[in-house]
């Protein structure tokens, strides 16, 4: 309420002041100067919504004493609307343009903010897809140079010192793996499913068989494409599993079969689990990172032990998620 009194007092202030106009001295011409910049700071500093209706309020009595002596009557309504409800008038201009100012900064702030979080997330999504290909390719071969210095480790044809040498080149690229499986696991948050080389399962498949693996693949007769999403997916899931069976299953046979249907289809890998293990290495983030990205494709992936066999099997839609 003080808002609206203060608005009174400057409002009534005037029209007294406006009363008999005919002989005006000179300190009364002081005051409506001084009215006048006390109206437009007020409506610069002091946003009042019913100021219409204060000044209404105020003209009353003026607007009344009009039927007595019109000519005073007016000449305290016009001194009210000239030296009050302008200044008034525009005092309230220059705050609202102001606030807009201030509005129009902080939104522009708010947007530049916005465009930095826009970018800082691209960025993570960037470092995310480089560390989803680290993970799945450069893992992948080097699970399979441990393999191949596995097998080299157990040449009969070796000297001593050969042989150690190997056993050496097996640790290292076993110790390398896990390295890059921790590094991933920090880089790595949600990557969705990045472009792996332009193959075909087949080939990832005689790779690992070139490295020393057994591997049997049973692909579906029908050859007719999945589409790209569940083909990169099949994939991604044959390298991680291959991956994992040459790391933690080394010499052991793998079974592959991806069986097709009309709405899904589904890849199933299975390989003995050693039972001479009995420290099994530290886990990595490729089969827990599979199972968020098969959500993504609109497919399900479990992964665990099934009697003396490890079985990962995922399944995808056949049609385009």
């Amino acid at each position: 309420m003080r808002k609206y009194a203060g608005l009174a007092l400057i409002a009534g202030a005037c029209a007294l002041n406006g009363l008999f106009l005919d002989a005006l001295p000179l300190w009364r011409q002081a005051v409506f100067a001084g009215l006048a910049v006390a109206a437009y700071l007020y409506g610069r500093q002091v946003p009042v919504t019913r100021g219409w209706l204060v000044q209404a309020v105020v003209a009353v009595p003026a607007l009344v004493y009009c039927a007595v002596n019109f000519s005073v009557g007016i000449g305290a309504i016009l001194s009210q609307g000239v030296f009050v409800v302008l200044p008034w008038l525009a005092g309230g201009f220059r705050r609202q343009q102001a606030e807009l100012i201030i509005a129009g900064r902080e939104r522009a702030a708010r947007l530049e903010q916005e465009q930095a979080l826009i970018g800082e997330r691209a960025a993570l999504r960037e470092r995310a897809r480089i560390a989803a290909d680290m993970h799945d390719s450069l893992g992948h071969d080097l699970a399979l140079m441990a393999l191949q210095a596995g097998a080299l480790e157990l040449s009969t044809d070796l000297t001593e010192s050969n042989r150690a040498a190997a056993q050496r080149l097996r640790a290292a690229a076993v110790t390398a793996t896990d390295r890059l499986r921790g590094t991933v696991t920090v880089l790595r948050d949600g990557a969705a499913w990045s472009t792996p080389r332009d193959d075909p399962v087949t080939a990832l498949v005689e790779r690992a068989v070139d490295a020393g693996m057994r591997v049997d693949l049973h692909l579906p007769e029908d050859g007719t494409p999945l589409p790209p999403l569940t083909d990169r997916a099949i994939y991604r899931v044959i390298q991680e599993s291959l991956t994992n069976a040459a790391r933690h299953a080394p010499g052991e046979s793998v079974r592959i079969t991806v069986h097709r249907a009309q709405e899904d289809t589904t890849v199933t890998i299975v390989n003995p689990v050693r039972a001479s293990i009995t420290q099994p290495a530290a886990p990595g983030s490729g089969l827990a990172g599979l199972h968020e990205q098969a959500r993504l494709v609109g497919g399900t992936l479990t992964a665990g032990p099934e009697g003396h066999d490890f079985v990962v099997r995922a399944q995808f839609p056949s049609a385009a998620p």
